[in-house]
């Protein structure tokens, strides 16, 4: 099957396309800049020059696929890349290109906890570029995951960084009961390659998460336990304190918290997946073994400390 994929340099985008290539698929992926992608991955890759924001450039990543994965989003905004923009009109020319080129399915990467409501305008965009994908005209499938960890992530390894940058405790924002179902990235990769070879995925939207619910008080406490400090102590902040460190932090050009980050961490992120469960077998990746695949306790003459 031949398979056009944006966003395959991304953290979840590299194990797609390792996925796929395992299974002899035929993969081009979007580049924003030519050569790009290619030393991302130890073997061949087509790359097609283009920019999801420029819907002219779509038309040849697409043209004579079978289908399309897009995983193309963003958590934060910075100039010229709202959330508006990537996650709602961005999944919107991808969905119409795929449509007008008679892609043959479009599996589409959204989010837990994506809807109208949502009190961050990430989930409200994410919801927005759903709805562009069920309106296109075309054979669609989308997931929506929980916090994915795996080597590469942002979350995991944000939080692995505070745990070793503060000696005496370990600061969480707010009460740290919300609580969320944390997905191994291999697991959510492979969910990506069944659809494809699933019809009864078609015209469905699947929830994902790992096979256990987990507050943010015991994630922090178990990614301390994997960096072997399983005693340092939890102190928490109050969510207006919070709010202060992502003011602050707004004037950098990767802020590490925003504002809209807070407020997506202010509810729970847990779904029913029974029914992704029952099409795809469960994700059956435990979060406490699989962070210790790329989470380890540093010796203060570690060359690595503060990367």
């Amino acid at each position: 099957m031949k398979v056009a994929i944006t966003g395959a340099t991304g953290f979840v985008g590299r194990f797609v396309v390792n996925e796929l290539q395992r299974r002899k698929h035929d993969v081009q992926v979007l580049a924003r800049r030519e050569g790009s992608a290619r030393s991302y991955f130890n073997f061949p890759v087509r790359e097609v020059s283009g920019d999801i924001l420029r819907p002219e450039s779509l038309g040849p990543l697409v043209s004579g696929c079978d289908a399309c994965i897009h995983l193309v989003a963003i958590i934060d905004e910075s100039e010229g890349s709202t959330f508006d923009r990537v996650n709602h009109q961005g999944a919107a020319n991808v969905a119409r290109a795929c449509a007008e080129a008679g892609v043959d399915r479009l599996v589409h990467m959204s989010a837990m906890g994506s809807s109208p409501s949502s009190p961050s305008e990430y989930g409200r965009t994410k919801a927005l570029g759903e709805e562009a994908v069920r309106v296109a005209g075309g054979r669609w499938t989308i997931f929506r995951p929980s916090i994915i960890f795996g080597p590469g992530d942002g979350f995991v390894s944000l939080l692995a960084r505070i745990v070793r940058l503060n000696p005496f405790f370990i600061p969480v924002i707010g009460p740290g009961t919300v609580r969320f179902m944390p997905v191994s990235v291999r697991d959510v990769a492979r969910l990506f390659a069944d659809a494809l070879e699933r019809p009864e995925a078609l015209g469905r939207a699947f929830e994902v998460g790992g096979p256990e619910t987990w507050d943010m008080n015991a994630i922090v406490r178990e990614i301390a336990a994997a960096l072997g400090k399983p005693r340092k102590p939890l102190m928490h902040f109050p969510l207006w304190y919070g709010r202060l460190l992502a003011a602050a932090f707004s004037v950098l050009p990767k802020p590490p918290l925003t504002r809209d980050q807070l407020r997506s961490l202010a509810v729970d992120n847990v779904a029913d997946t029974a029914g992704t469960d029952e099409l795809f077998g469960p994700c059956a990746r435990k979060f406490a073994e699989g962070i210790r695949e790329y989470l380890r306790p540093r010796s203060r003459h570690d060359p690595t400390i503060g990367i």
